[in-house]
Protein backbone atom coordinates (compact mmCIF):
# COMPACT_ATOMS: atom_id res chain seq x y z
CA UNK A 1 0.00 0.00 0.00
CA UNK A 2 2.99 2.25 1.02
CA UNK A 3 4.60 1.43 -1.74
CA UNK A 4 1.32 2.03 -4.28
CA UNK A 5 1.91 5.47 -2.54
CA UNK A 6 4.91 6.43 -3.03
CA UNK A 7 5.36 5.38 -6.46
CA UNK A 8 2.08 7.00 -7.27
CA UNK A 9 4.03 10.49 -5.75
CA UNK A 10 6.97 9.71 -7.77
CA UNK A 11 4.98 9.68 -10.63
CA UNK A 12 3.47 12.84 -10.04
CA UNK A 13 6.90 14.44 -8.91
CA UNK A 14 8.17 13.37 -12.50
CA UNK A 15 4.95 14.63 -14.25
CA UNK A 16 5.87 18.01 -12.00
CA UNK A 17 9.50 17.94 -13.37
CA UNK A 18 8.39 17.30 -16.70
CA UNK A 19 5.90 20.47 -17.17
CA UNK A 20 8.23 22.52 -15.37
CA UNK A 21 11.45 22.00 -17.89
CA UNK A 22 8.92 22.05 -20.94
CA UNK A 23 8.16 25.37 -19.62
CA UNK A 24 11.57 26.91 -18.83
CA UNK A 25 12.31 25.84 -22.13
CA UNK A 26 8.94 27.43 -23.98
CA UNK A 27 10.22 30.36 -22.31
CA UNK A 28 13.81 30.55 -23.33
CA UNK A 29 12.85 29.22 -27.11
CA UNK A 30 10.33 32.59 -26.68
CA UNK A 31 13.18 34.85 -25.18
CA UNK A 32 15.37 33.47 -28.30
CA UNK A 33 12.91 33.85 -30.90
CA UNK A 34 11.88 37.09 -30.20
CA UNK A 35 15.24 38.50 -29.81
CA UNK A 36 15.75 36.72 -33.44
CA UNK A 37 12.49 38.78 -34.66
CA UNK A 38 13.47 41.68 -32.67
CA UNK A 39 17.13 41.89 -34.31
CA UNK A 40 15.73 41.60 -37.81
CA UNK A 41 12.89 44.00 -37.19
CA UNK A 42 15.04 46.38 -35.63
CA UNK A 43 17.49 46.22 -38.95
CA UNK A 44 14.94 46.25 -40.86
CA UNK A 45 13.23 49.10 -38.91
CA UNK A 46 16.55 50.79 -39.14
CA UNK A 47 17.02 50.25 -43.10
CA UNK A 48 13.44 51.56 -43.37
CA UNK A 49 13.79 54.47 -41.25
CA UNK A 50 16.84 55.52 -42.71
CA UNK A 51 15.37 55.15 -46.14
CA UNK A 52 12.68 56.97 -44.93
CA UNK A 53 14.46 59.39 -43.41
CA UNK A 54 17.08 59.90 -46.21
CA UNK A 55 13.96 60.19 -48.54
CA UNK A 56 11.88 62.31 -47.08
CA UNK A 57 13.45 64.05 -43.82
CA UNK A 58 16.28 65.17 -45.06
CA UNK A 59 15.06 66.87 -48.63
CA UNK A 60 12.65 68.18 -46.31
CA UNK A 61 15.17 70.16 -43.85
CA UNK A 62 17.25 70.80 -46.60
CA UNK A 63 14.39 72.22 -48.43
CA UNK A 64 13.30 74.26 -45.39
CA UNK A 65 16.82 75.54 -45.56
CA UNK A 66 17.13 76.45 -48.83
CA UNK A 67 13.67 78.02 -49.08
CA UNK A 68 14.75 80.25 -45.94
CA UNK A 69 17.94 81.34 -47.61
CA UNK A 70 15.81 81.85 -50.81
CA UNK A 71 13.83 84.07 -48.39
CA UNK A 72 16.31 86.09 -47.07
CA UNK A 73 18.18 86.94 -50.04
CA UNK A 74 14.40 87.52 -51.26
CA UNK A 75 14.21 90.16 -48.67
CA UNK A 76 17.25 91.67 -49.55
CA UNK A 77 16.99 91.42 -53.10
CA UNK A 78 13.37 93.12 -52.91
CA UNK A 79 14.56 96.13 -50.65
CA UNK A 80 17.62 96.68 -52.80
CA UNK A 81 14.76 96.45 -56.02
CA UNK A 82 13.11 99.15 -53.95
CA UNK A 83 15.24 101.68 -53.56
CA UNK A 84 16.81 101.32 -56.71
CA UNK A 85 13.15 101.94 -58.35
CA UNK A 86 12.98 104.73 -56.03
CA UNK A 87 16.12 106.39 -57.08
CA UNK A 88 15.32 105.83 -60.31
CA UNK A 89 11.67 107.29 -60.50
CA UNK A 90 12.82 110.42 -58.35
CA UNK A 91 16.52 111.43 -59.05
CA UNK A 92 15.02 113.19 -62.46
CA UNK A 93 13.41 115.77 -59.63
CA UNK A 94 16.55 116.32 -57.63
CA UNK A 95 18.34 119.08 -58.50
CA UNK A 96 21.96 120.60 -57.53
CA UNK A 97 22.39 124.57 -56.32
CA UNK A 98 25.19 126.09 -57.32
CA UNK A 99 26.11 129.62 -55.57
CA UNK A 100 28.68 131.92 -56.99
CA UNK A 101 29.60 135.82 -55.73
CA UNK A 102 31.54 138.36 -57.52
CA UNK A 103 35.26 138.50 -56.18
CA UNK A 104 35.31 142.12 -54.89
CA UNK A 105 32.46 140.84 -52.02
CA UNK A 106 34.60 138.11 -50.87
CA UNK A 107 37.59 140.50 -50.78
CA UNK A 108 35.58 142.39 -48.42
CA UNK A 109 35.77 139.21 -46.06
CA UNK A 110 37.94 138.11 -43.84
CA UNK A 111 38.95 135.14 -41.77
CA UNK A 112 38.96 131.71 -42.06
CA UNK A 113 35.55 129.60 -43.40
CA UNK A 114 34.61 133.16 -45.15
CA UNK A 115 32.06 130.81 -47.19
CA UNK A 116 29.06 131.04 -45.60
CA UNK A 117 26.99 128.06 -46.87
CA UNK A 118 26.81 124.91 -44.50
CA UNK A 119 28.07 126.46 -41.55
CA UNK A 120 24.54 125.55 -40.35
CA UNK A 121 25.61 121.88 -40.03
CA UNK A 122 27.95 123.19 -37.10
CA UNK A 123 30.75 121.81 -39.56
CA UNK A 124 33.94 123.23 -42.05
CA UNK A 125 32.85 124.04 -45.51
CA UNK A 126 34.08 121.50 -48.35
CA UNK A 127 35.29 123.90 -50.50
CA UNK A 128 37.70 126.02 -48.07
CA UNK A 129 38.61 128.66 -50.80
CA UNK A 130 41.82 130.56 -50.17
CA UNK A 131 41.87 133.81 -52.23
CA UNK A 132 43.98 135.73 -53.68
CA UNK A 133 44.23 139.38 -52.75
CA UNK A 134 42.65 141.57 -55.66
CA UNK A 135 45.27 142.73 -58.10
CA UNK A 136 46.72 146.49 -57.29
CA UNK A 137 47.32 149.07 -59.50
CA UNK A 138 43.71 150.65 -60.99
CA UNK A 139 41.89 147.75 -63.16
CA UNK A 140 39.30 149.06 -65.42
CA UNK A 141 36.22 147.75 -64.48
CA UNK A 142 33.89 149.74 -66.63
CA UNK A 143 35.35 147.32 -69.89
CA UNK A 144 35.29 143.90 -68.25
CA UNK A 145 32.54 142.46 -66.37
CA UNK A 146 32.79 141.50 -62.49
CA UNK A 147 34.60 138.19 -62.60
CA UNK A 148 32.40 135.41 -60.10
CA UNK A 149 33.73 132.80 -58.28
CA UNK A 150 31.76 129.43 -57.02
CA UNK A 151 31.48 129.35 -53.23
CA UNK A 152 29.14 126.68 -52.80
CA UNK A 153 26.49 123.86 -53.26
CA UNK A 154 23.24 122.61 -52.16
CA UNK A 155 20.07 120.54 -52.90
CA UNK A 156 16.72 120.73 -53.65
CA UNK A 157 13.77 118.97 -55.80
CA UNK A 158 10.68 120.17 -57.80
CA UNK A 159 7.59 120.89 -55.90
CA UNK A 160 5.61 121.75 -59.25
CA UNK A 161 5.64 121.39 -62.72
CA UNK A 162 6.13 124.90 -63.69
CA UNK A 163 9.61 125.51 -61.91
CA UNK A 164 8.85 125.47 -57.86
CA UNK A 165 12.07 124.25 -55.80
CA UNK A 166 11.93 123.31 -51.92
CA UNK A 167 15.54 123.69 -50.69
CA UNK A 168 17.12 124.68 -47.07
CA UNK A 169 17.28 128.78 -46.25
CA UNK A 170 20.67 128.60 -45.22
CA UNK A 171 21.34 127.52 -49.02
CA UNK A 172 20.10 130.60 -50.12
CA UNK A 173 20.87 133.64 -47.22
CA UNK A 174 23.41 135.30 -49.34
CA UNK A 175 20.99 138.03 -50.73
CA UNK A 176 24.55 138.80 -52.70
CA UNK A 177 24.91 135.67 -54.28
CA UNK A 178 23.96 134.08 -57.28
CA UNK A 179 21.71 130.43 -57.27
CA UNK A 180 22.31 127.81 -60.39
CA UNK A 181 19.97 125.43 -60.57
CA UNK A 182 21.52 122.23 -61.83
CA UNK A 183 19.22 119.42 -62.72
CA UNK A 184 20.08 115.40 -62.97
CA UNK A 185 20.24 116.09 -66.93
CA UNK A 186 22.93 118.56 -66.48
CA UNK A 187 20.14 121.54 -68.07
CA UNK A 188 21.08 124.55 -66.02
CA UNK A 189 18.74 127.36 -64.70
CA UNK A 190 19.26 130.37 -62.77
CA UNK A 191 17.05 130.53 -59.85
CA UNK A 192 15.28 133.20 -58.12
CA UNK A 193 14.66 132.86 -53.98
CA UNK A 194 10.59 133.91 -54.03
CA UNK A 195 10.23 133.18 -50.07
CA UNK A 196 12.19 132.10 -47.15
CA UNK A 197 10.40 130.92 -44.16
CA UNK A 198 10.51 132.79 -40.83
CA UNK A 199 10.47 129.35 -39.07
CA UNK A 200 11.69 126.56 -40.43
CA UNK A 201 15.08 126.47 -42.55
CA UNK A 202 13.18 126.10 -45.63
CA UNK A 203 13.39 128.12 -48.59
CA UNK A 204 11.19 128.10 -52.53
CA UNK A 205 13.06 129.11 -55.20
CA UNK A 206 11.52 129.53 -58.98
CA UNK A 207 13.53 128.69 -61.96
CA UNK A 208 11.89 129.40 -65.82
CA UNK A 209 11.00 125.68 -66.94
CA UNK A 210 7.82 123.95 -67.59
CA UNK A 211 6.97 120.32 -67.40
CA UNK A 212 8.71 119.15 -64.51
CA UNK A 213 7.91 116.45 -62.43
CA UNK A 214 7.29 117.56 -58.93
CA UNK A 215 8.33 114.53 -56.32
CA UNK A 216 5.50 113.53 -54.19
CA UNK A 217 4.89 114.94 -50.79
CA UNK A 218 4.36 111.56 -48.24
CA UNK A 219 3.02 111.93 -44.48
CA UNK A 220 5.82 112.22 -41.67
CA UNK A 221 3.75 111.88 -39.09
CA UNK A 222 3.47 108.13 -40.42
CA UNK A 223 6.81 107.58 -39.89
CA UNK A 224 8.26 104.65 -37.62
CA UNK A 225 11.74 103.92 -35.65
CA UNK A 226 13.87 101.79 -38.10
CA UNK A 227 11.95 102.42 -41.41
CA UNK A 228 14.30 102.72 -44.72
CA UNK A 229 14.66 106.17 -45.64
CA UNK A 230 17.34 107.15 -49.23
CA UNK A 231 18.96 110.64 -49.10
CA UNK A 232 19.91 112.45 -51.92
CA UNK A 233 21.77 115.54 -52.50
CA UNK A 234 24.54 116.95 -54.10
CA UNK A 235 27.34 115.63 -51.74
CA UNK A 236 30.31 117.94 -50.98
CA UNK A 237 28.59 120.07 -53.88
CA UNK A 238 30.63 118.59 -56.11
CA UNK A 239 28.72 115.14 -56.30
CA UNK A 240 25.30 115.45 -58.11
CA UNK A 241 22.54 113.34 -56.98
CA UNK A 242 24.28 111.22 -54.20
CA UNK A 243 22.35 108.07 -52.68
CA UNK A 244 22.48 107.09 -49.57
CA UNK A 245 20.31 104.78 -47.66
CA UNK A 246 19.60 104.69 -43.87
CA UNK A 247 16.72 103.95 -41.40
CA UNK A 248 14.62 106.38 -39.41
CA UNK A 249 16.47 106.56 -35.78
CA UNK A 250 14.31 109.06 -33.53
CA UNK A 251 11.19 111.29 -34.31
CA UNK A 252 10.52 114.61 -32.61
CA UNK A 253 14.08 115.63 -32.43
CA UNK A 254 14.40 119.06 -31.11
CA UNK A 255 17.81 120.45 -32.63
CA UNK A 256 19.64 123.39 -32.31
CA UNK A 257 21.92 124.25 -35.18
CA UNK A 258 24.62 126.98 -35.50
CA UNK A 259 23.50 129.28 -37.71
CA UNK A 260 26.11 130.79 -40.71
CA UNK A 261 25.62 134.06 -39.01
CA UNK A 262 27.03 132.84 -35.77
CA UNK A 263 23.51 132.42 -34.58
CA UNK A 264 21.19 129.35 -33.62
CA UNK A 265 18.21 128.14 -35.32
CA UNK A 266 16.32 125.71 -33.56
CA UNK A 267 14.52 122.53 -35.88
CA UNK A 268 10.81 121.30 -33.88
CA UNK A 269 9.80 117.75 -34.66
CA UNK A 270 12.97 116.99 -36.72
CA UNK A 271 13.89 113.61 -38.21
CA UNK A 272 16.89 111.61 -36.84
CA UNK A 273 18.45 109.56 -39.60
CA UNK A 274 21.67 107.24 -39.71
CA UNK A 275 21.54 107.85 -43.80
CA UNK A 276 25.17 109.66 -44.64
CA UNK A 277 24.02 113.23 -45.08
CA UNK A 278 27.21 115.56 -45.98
CA UNK A 279 27.99 118.97 -46.92
CA UNK A 280 25.96 119.64 -50.37
CA UNK A 281 22.90 117.57 -49.05
CA UNK A 282 21.52 120.23 -47.59
CA UNK A 283 17.62 120.43 -49.48
CA UNK A 284 17.73 117.18 -50.73
CA UNK A 285 14.78 115.26 -50.12
CA UNK A 286 14.57 112.20 -47.34
CA UNK A 287 12.38 109.73 -49.27
CA UNK A 288 10.42 106.83 -48.04
CA UNK A 289 10.29 103.27 -50.07
CA UNK A 290 7.34 104.41 -51.82
CA UNK A 291 9.20 107.68 -53.09
CA UNK A 292 7.35 110.42 -51.43
CA UNK A 293 9.04 112.91 -49.53
CA UNK A 294 8.90 112.74 -45.98
CA UNK A 295 11.35 115.21 -44.85
CA UNK A 296 13.85 117.89 -46.33
CA UNK A 297 17.56 117.32 -45.45
CA UNK A 298 19.00 119.65 -43.45
CA UNK A 299 21.77 119.07 -40.54
CA UNK A 300 24.52 116.53 -39.09
CA UNK A 301 25.89 116.60 -35.95
CA UNK A 302 29.53 117.02 -36.14
CA UNK A 303 29.98 115.29 -32.50
CA UNK A 304 28.70 111.74 -33.61
CA UNK A 305 28.81 109.77 -36.92
CA UNK A 306 25.66 108.91 -38.90
CA UNK A 307 23.64 111.49 -37.02
CA UNK A 308 21.56 113.32 -39.44
CA UNK A 309 18.51 115.24 -39.26
CA UNK A 310 15.81 116.32 -41.45
CA UNK A 311 12.62 118.88 -41.47
CA UNK A 312 9.49 116.53 -41.38
CA UNK A 313 7.30 116.97 -44.73
CA UNK A 314 4.45 118.05 -42.88
CA UNK A 315 5.57 121.39 -41.85
CA UNK A 316 6.92 121.90 -45.19
CA UNK A 317 3.07 121.35 -47.44
CA UNK A 318 1.57 124.65 -46.18
CA UNK A 319 4.70 126.80 -47.04
CA UNK A 320 4.53 125.40 -50.70
CA UNK A 321 0.93 125.43 -50.95
CA UNK A 322 1.03 129.37 -49.45
CA UNK A 323 4.12 130.43 -52.22
CA UNK A 324 1.59 128.56 -54.56
CA UNK A 325 -1.06 130.73 -53.49
CA UNK A 326 0.30 134.20 -52.51
CA UNK A 327 3.66 134.14 -53.88
CA UNK A 328 5.13 133.95 -50.57
CA UNK A 329 5.17 131.79 -47.49
CA UNK A 330 2.13 133.18 -45.57
CA UNK A 331 2.35 132.16 -41.48
CA UNK A 332 -0.09 132.51 -38.67
CA UNK A 333 1.57 134.45 -35.70
CA UNK A 334 1.08 134.55 -31.66
CA UNK A 335 3.84 136.68 -30.96
CA UNK A 336 5.62 135.08 -27.98
CA UNK A 337 9.10 134.28 -27.27
CA UNK A 338 9.14 130.54 -25.38
CA UNK A 339 10.73 127.63 -24.42
CA UNK A 340 9.44 124.12 -24.32
CA UNK A 341 9.01 122.06 -21.13
CA UNK A 342 10.03 118.48 -20.57
CA UNK A 343 10.62 116.76 -17.77
CA UNK A 344 14.54 118.12 -17.02
CA UNK A 345 13.83 121.66 -17.63
CA UNK A 346 10.46 121.45 -15.27
CA UNK A 347 12.57 119.66 -12.37
CA UNK A 348 15.54 122.28 -12.85
CA UNK A 349 13.70 125.13 -12.38
CA UNK A 350 10.66 123.83 -10.08
CA UNK A 351 7.87 124.20 -12.71
CA UNK A 352 4.20 122.96 -12.01
CA UNK A 353 3.87 121.04 -14.76
CA UNK A 354 6.35 118.76 -17.25
CA UNK A 355 4.89 119.93 -20.45
CA UNK A 356 3.77 123.38 -22.57
CA UNK A 357 5.44 126.43 -23.98
CA UNK A 358 6.45 129.00 -21.34
CA UNK A 359 6.91 132.65 -22.71
CA UNK A 360 10.18 133.94 -21.43
CA UNK A 361 12.78 136.53 -23.07
CA UNK A 362 16.12 137.18 -23.32
CA UNK A 363 17.52 139.74 -20.84
CA UNK A 364 20.91 139.62 -22.67
CA UNK A 365 19.16 140.42 -25.80
CA UNK A 366 16.48 143.03 -24.10
CA UNK A 367 14.10 140.49 -25.83
CA UNK A 368 10.40 140.39 -23.92
CA UNK A 369 8.57 136.96 -24.26
CA UNK A 370 5.43 138.80 -25.50
CA UNK A 371 6.19 140.91 -28.47
CA UNK A 372 4.82 144.35 -28.85
CA UNK A 373 1.51 145.25 -30.44
CA UNK A 374 1.45 141.17 -31.50
CA UNK A 375 -1.89 139.18 -30.92
CA UNK A 376 -0.59 137.39 -27.67
CA UNK A 377 -0.41 140.80 -26.08
CA UNK A 378 -3.37 141.66 -27.34
CA UNK A 379 -5.33 138.76 -25.67
CA UNK A 380 -3.36 139.55 -22.57
CA UNK A 381 -0.66 136.97 -22.01
CA UNK A 382 2.51 137.45 -19.59
CA UNK A 383 5.61 136.79 -19.26
CA UNK A 384 6.13 133.10 -17.20
CA UNK A 385 2.80 131.89 -18.97
CA UNK A 386 2.45 128.38 -19.30
CA UNK A 387 0.76 127.78 -23.04
CA UNK A 388 -0.28 123.86 -22.52
CA UNK A 389 -2.66 123.41 -25.08
CA UNK A 390 -3.76 125.07 -28.25
CA UNK A 391 -7.34 123.94 -29.17
CA UNK A 392 -7.20 121.10 -27.57
CA UNK A 393 -3.64 119.96 -28.68
CA UNK A 394 -1.22 119.47 -25.94
CA UNK A 395 1.99 121.20 -25.99
CA UNK A 396 5.02 120.54 -25.49
CA UNK A 397 9.01 118.61 -26.13
CA UNK A 398 7.94 117.05 -29.84
CA UNK A 399 5.19 119.36 -30.22
CA UNK A 400 5.79 123.01 -30.46
CA UNK A 401 3.85 125.75 -30.71
CA UNK A 402 4.88 127.16 -33.60
CA UNK A 403 3.87 123.95 -35.19
CA UNK A 404 0.71 123.94 -33.51
CA UNK A 405 -0.04 127.09 -34.56
CA UNK A 406 0.94 126.55 -38.47
CA UNK A 407 -2.15 124.57 -39.02
CA UNK A 408 -3.92 127.67 -38.91
CA UNK A 409 -4.52 130.60 -41.23
CA UNK A 410 -3.66 134.85 -40.32
CA UNK A 411 -7.47 135.93 -39.32
CA UNK A 412 -8.14 132.65 -37.55
CA UNK A 413 -9.26 132.60 -33.47
CA UNK A 414 -7.59 129.97 -31.46
CA UNK A 415 -8.27 129.23 -27.71
CA UNK A 416 -5.14 128.54 -25.67
CA UNK A 417 -5.63 126.96 -22.66
CA UNK A 418 -2.61 128.84 -20.01
CA UNK A 419 -1.81 128.44 -16.68
CA UNK A 420 -0.77 132.07 -15.47
CA UNK A 421 0.45 132.44 -11.92
CA UNK A 422 -1.38 129.10 -10.52
CA UNK A 423 -4.71 128.94 -12.32
CA UNK A 424 -5.62 127.46 -15.27
CA UNK A 425 -7.74 129.59 -18.05
CA UNK A 426 -8.78 130.18 -21.34
CA UNK A 427 -7.49 132.93 -23.76
CA UNK A 428 -8.51 133.32 -27.11
CA UNK A 429 -6.03 134.74 -29.61
CA UNK A 430 -7.13 135.71 -32.97
CA UNK A 431 -3.94 135.50 -35.42
CA UNK A 432 -1.95 137.67 -37.87
CA UNK A 433 0.27 137.21 -40.98
CA UNK A 434 4.08 137.05 -39.50
CA UNK A 435 6.09 139.97 -40.47
CA UNK A 436 9.74 139.73 -40.13
CA UNK A 437 11.07 142.21 -36.60
CA UNK A 438 12.92 145.01 -37.35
Amino acid sequence: MLEEIFSHDHHAHEKKSENFSHRIGSIVMTIIVSAIIGFFSGGIGMYVGSFVFQKNIIPGVQKGVQEFKEQAVSLQVTEDSATIDVVRKTSPSVVSIIISKELSQLYNRSGRNIVPFDNFFDFGFPNDFQFEPPPQGGENKSNKKEQKQRIGGGSGFVASSDGLIVTNKHVVEDSDAEYMVVMNDGKEYPGKVLAQDPVNDLAIIKIDAKNLTPLILGDSSALQIGQTVIAIGNTLGEYRNTVTRGVVSGINRVVEAAGSAGGAEVIQEAIQTDAAINPGNSGGPLLNLAGEVVGVNTAVSRAGQSVAFAIPINSVKKSVESVKKNGRIVRPWIGVRYQLIGEEMAQKNNLPVKEGAIIVGDVSKKEFGVISGSPAEKAGLQEGDIILEVNGEKIGVGHALSNAVMKYNPGDEITLKVLSKGKEKEVKVKLEEFKEQK
